[in-house]
């Protein structure tokens, strides 16, 4: 059965041993990071904050920090089930990765995931008289932060040309008991629905926010969807049951019923406000910048509710396997595309864009390079700096291995490809223009005849298949003494 809300999801992780109560006294300024930071690199539970200082609402941390948890949360054994289950459904062979997903909308068993609509839900139980963010233990992160910021928030718009709502996750600086910033990077669909506002001449752009909602909702959230496949749809197909959805007070937006928290207000189209620097993923401080404003209009919440957040900064860190749930989920979709891919890694240190290592079937010269650009060409894989391809007889998830084929494949004089001025991910500090900036891609494989390789390529170094079952058969016993 699917997790009815946050709180089934906390209950399974307790009984699963994956959760730590803190009952000590801890401030949500910096003092939670720090523990968290700690727990979450040493790969441990998951941590409610029983008694935030100054606060009486417990906050949950490291939910979703280790494998096994975000299995948990998704309800999957392995988590590449879900893109299997996608390809499934489609028995298509569409041209493009994104023609692909945007193919899934249509399909009945798909669109049976659609949100269900209710007169009612737990995250209506309270309604603040007077909207009061600093009620909340928000949680400021690092030293140089620029203030407390929300930082799992489930965002949600409507296109103002189809009316489709989009649920995304932007980090969100708390301004003040009223207003936040709304980080929305330009690739993102908010800062879309933001753009279009502006070009219709509209002047305001309603915006709701959920704090504490179900895993499925959560990861739908932060997952790199196209437009027009809603979020809340694909979280009903993760959980196999339609996402419950409710009306909201002061805007015309609906949101998940078993919420938490939710804010709701509006950003102007001509309102800008500086908003950070923030401790990011990128384990750097993202500078100020100008980012539009969050005007809060009315918060509702459960009774007794819990406040949900994370901490971002230098890997690893919890939303790692959020990223990397993305990874595995996507690849039978991407293999579906381009049969020749075997496997990807997106690695952690390289927070998200900045490295893709792929290995492949070569079946002709100059295969490596043809990937190279399909990867810079599906979604947000788009902004990914550096990709390097290998052969499938590298385990790209062994980064020994990949080292190995780099040093031994690859010549720099011949075998990248470099692309300048390209799309770039925004929180990128090392490129010279914002949003802007080089691609490199590396050619591991073995080279061909036909691609210039004149020489013999030298057999790898391999055990006789007769002598490693031999040693197959007394190994366990042998292990015991060796190892």
């Amino acid at each position: 059965m699917p997790y009815e809300d946050l709180r089934e999801f906390i209950e399974r992780l307790e009984n699963e041993g994956e959760l730590a109560r803190i009952k000590h006294e801890v401030s949500p300024v910096l003092e939670m990071t720090e523990i968290a930071d700690r727990t979450v690199k040493a790969g441990g539970k998951a941590l409610l904050f029983e008694k935030p200082k100054g606060y009486n609402i417990p906050v949950l941390m490291n939910a979703f920090g280790t494998e096994r948890r975000m299995k948990l949360a998704l309800e999957v054994e392995r988590l590449e089930e879900i893109g299997e289950r996608l390809v499934e459904l489609t028995k298509i062979r569409p041209s493009s990765f994104l023609d692909g997903l945007k193919s899934l909308g249509a399909i009945k068993d798909l669109a049976s995931f659609m949100p269900k609509n209710v007169k009612k839900g737990p995250c209506k139980e309270v309604i603040m008289d007077e909207p009061d963010l600093t009620k909340f233990p928000i949680l400021k992160c690092w030293p140089n932060d620029a203030g407390p910021f929300i930082t799992l928030p489930a965002v949600i718009t409507k296109d103002p040309e189809t009316g489709e709502l989009n649920v995304g996750m932007y980090r969100m600086q708390v301004f003040d008991g009223k207003t936040t910033g709304m980080h929305w990077q330009i690739h993102k669909h908010g800062a879309m629905h933001f753009r279009k506002l502006a070009e219709k001449g509209e002047d305001k752009l309603e915006v709701a926010v959920a704090i504490g909602v179900d895993p499925a909702i959560l990861y739908a959230s932060t997952a790199p969807l196209p437009e027009n496949l809603s979020e809340f749809m694909f979280a009903g197909f993760i959980r196999r049951e339609r996402v419950k959805l409710v009306d909201c007070e002061t805007v015309d937006l609906k949101v998940p019923a078993t919420a938490e928290i939710v804010l709701e207000g509006y950003v102007k189209a001509d309102e800008l406000r500086i908003e950070g620097p923030f401790g990011d993923h990128t384990g750097y401080y993202t500078p100020p910048e100008p980012y539009p404003v969050f005007h809060v209009t009315c918060i509702t919440h459960r009774e007794n509710p819990i406040y949900h957040a994370t901490v971002v900064g230098k890997p690893p860190m919890e939303d790692a396997w959020l990223g990397k749930a993305t990874e595995r989920i996507f690849l039978p979709l991407i293999k579906m595309i381009h049969p020749e891919i075997v496997d990807i890694n997106l690695p952690v240190e390289a927070a998200f864009h900045n490295l893709a290592i792929v290995s492949i079937k070569k079946r002709y010269p100059g295969h490596a390079k043809k990937v190279m650009f399909a990867l810079w060409s599906m979604g947000m894989l788009s902004l990914t700096k550096v990709v390097i391809v290998v052969d499938d007889d590298v385990n790209v998830q062994n980064m020994q291995e990949v080292i190995w084929a780099i040093t031994s494949r690859f010549d720099p004089a011949r075998d990248v490809i470099i692309i300048p001025e390209a799309p770039i991910d925004s929180l990128d500090h090392s490129t010279y223009k914002p949003n802007l900036g080089g691609k490199l891609g590396i050619d591991a494989t073995k080279k061909w005849k036909e691609e210039g390789f004149e020489r013999e390529w030298p057999d790898a170094v391999e055990m006789s298949p007769d002598v490693k079952q031999k040693i197959d058969a007394i190994w366990g016993e042998l292990s015991r003494f060796v190892l």
